[in-house]
């Protein structure tokens, strides 16, 4: 990490009542007291930590006047970076906070890259680097679910079982190294039963927060969902009552959807990744046809399949063939326009599709919508209630997690064998290493960058 000073503009681009610039490093008060002229005069490399200051910004070279503003004044390392901070808080318009944070680089700041304020806070030793990620999943979160997630990461609820974890797989690898260096001091062995215990403890510990990844994971990146079916069974309307508003066309007319529309819609807190389809059927029409062949690109994409029946038409032969493409995927099979037809039947839809749960429904009259959004969230949630024991939703942290598992098999299966102390203990160490790229303990420079890259200039 260079040890200068940066600035950003750390507000979204467009017009607000408030737009902010920021300033951290060695040289952020000085540099601010070069662009701000506080009403009373005073410096703010004189002012206290967690003062605000009311004046102007001026071009550090002209002293030509750009904006009234607040100055926020944090020193190290009380504030977010560890280092000296000022905050400009001026009008929200794009010019005055361009002119601002040009007037703060003329001063003497260089431009921060994406991320840079968060990496300081990690490389600084504020938050560690599951906490870091944590902060850009608070800015992306799409529901209340997501979000409570991120905040729990950024509290360091899921660093704390990684230290939990770490620590205890320490403590056994520096008693694996006494028996590897000293074997013939009269020192306490481990007998191989506890160390096979000790060593499935930490394997149950590792696949508790695996198994809770799926559900973490969801309520992070959304729930890619494929609304299936073929032409007028009622997908479009299917879209537009989830997502509250006309968003695809609905005719009459078999064939109108001729391309994949996408929405993200809040259902029981789950982000779901709504894929609106083109109807599946042999057509000669050559657009509807590159628009069946992008549905059946996408269904792959898909974690869940909404497969849509019309109770109106009754089974037909294109459902059979549309159902034999939901293989292998979780699949909701929904029989629609039970208001009008009888030709179809929720019960005979349970016989037609073997091991599928079938909802019964009209879009049309609003009725079947709840029970659906319920199927959806109990296969999400799988009885946790609202994923409140989520922890991992990162697939970094999920590949770390299951890569420090499998050293640990290998380890206990090495134990079992017989095989000598400093096979397990390179297996142990291993696993220690895995788990220390989650929390930053074990992370390469190039993947930090990796990491931070990905952030918005001026977080």
């Amino acid at each position: 990490m260079r040890n200068d000073t940066i600035a950003a503009i750390a507000t979204p681009v467009g017009v607000g009542g408030i737009g902010i610039v920021r300033i951290s490093g060695p040289e952020a008060l000085p540099v601010g007291d070069r662009v701000f002229r506080a009403r009373r005069g005073t410096k703010l490399g004189e002012a206290k930590g967690y003062t605000v200051h009311y004046g102007e910004v001026v071009h550090p070279e002209t002293g030509a006047s750009i904006d009234e503003a607040l100055a926020l004044v944090m020193r190290a390392p009380a504030s977010y970076t560890r280092e000296d901070v000022v905050e400009l808080h001026c009008h929200g318009g794009p010019l005055p906070l361009r002119l601002v944070l040009e007037a703060v680089l003329a001063a003497g700041a260089r431009l921060a890259e994406p991320g840079e304020f968060t990496a300081r806070a990690f490389l600084n030793g504020r938050i560690d680097l599951a906490q870091a990620e944590a902060v850009a999943d608070i800015i992306c979160a799409q529901t209340e679910a997501s979000l409570r997630l991120a905040q729990m990461q950024l509290k360091g609820r899921l660093s704390e079982k990684i230290r939990a974890l770490r620590e205890a797989l320490v403590a056994l690898a520096a008693e694996l190294e006494v028996g590897i260096d000293f074997p013939e001091d009269d020192i306490p062995e481990l007998t191989p039963p506890e160390l096979a215990a000790r060593l499935e403890e930490v394997i149950r510990g590792i696949e508790k927060l695996i198994a809770g990844g799926k559900q973490g994971r969801i309520l992070r990146e959304g729930l890619p969902t494929v609304i299936l079916g073929k032409p007028n069974v009622g997908k479009s309307s299917l879209l537009n009552a989830l997502v509250g508003e006309r968003r695809a066309l609905v005719t009459d007319v078999p064939g109108t959807t001729r391309d994949v529309i996408e929405e993200v819609v809040n259902i029981r807190g789950i982000p779901v990744r709504l894929l609106d389809t083109a109807g599946i059927r042999e057509t000669s029409d050559l657009v509807e046809r590159l628009g069946v062949e992008a549905t059946k690109e996408r269904l792959g994409e898909a974690e869940l399949v909404l497969f849509m029946l019309d109770a109106e038409r009754g089974w037909e032969g294109d459902d059979a063939e549309i159902l034999a493409l939901c293989q292998g995927r979780a699949t909701l099979v929904l029989v629609n326009k039970l208001d009008v037809g009888r030709k179809l039947t929720v019960k005979e839809a349970e016989e037609l599709c073997p091991g599928r749960r079938v909802i019964g429904l009209s879009v049309k009259e609003g009725w079947g919508i709840e029970a659906l959004e319920e199927a959806i969230a109990e296969m999400v949630y799988g009885g946790a209630g609202t994923g409140e024991y989520a922890s991992v939703s990162n697939i970094r942290h999920l590949k770390a997690l299951e890569a420090a598992r499998e050293n640990l098999k290998g380890a206990l299966e090495a134990a079992r064998k017989g095989f000598t102390l400093d096979v397990i203990s390179t297996a142990v160490r291993a696993s220690l290493n895995e788990l220390g790229k989650i929390t930053g303990e074990a992370v390469d420079e190039e993947v930090v960058e990796h990491i931070f890259h990905d952030f918005c200039v001026g977080k």
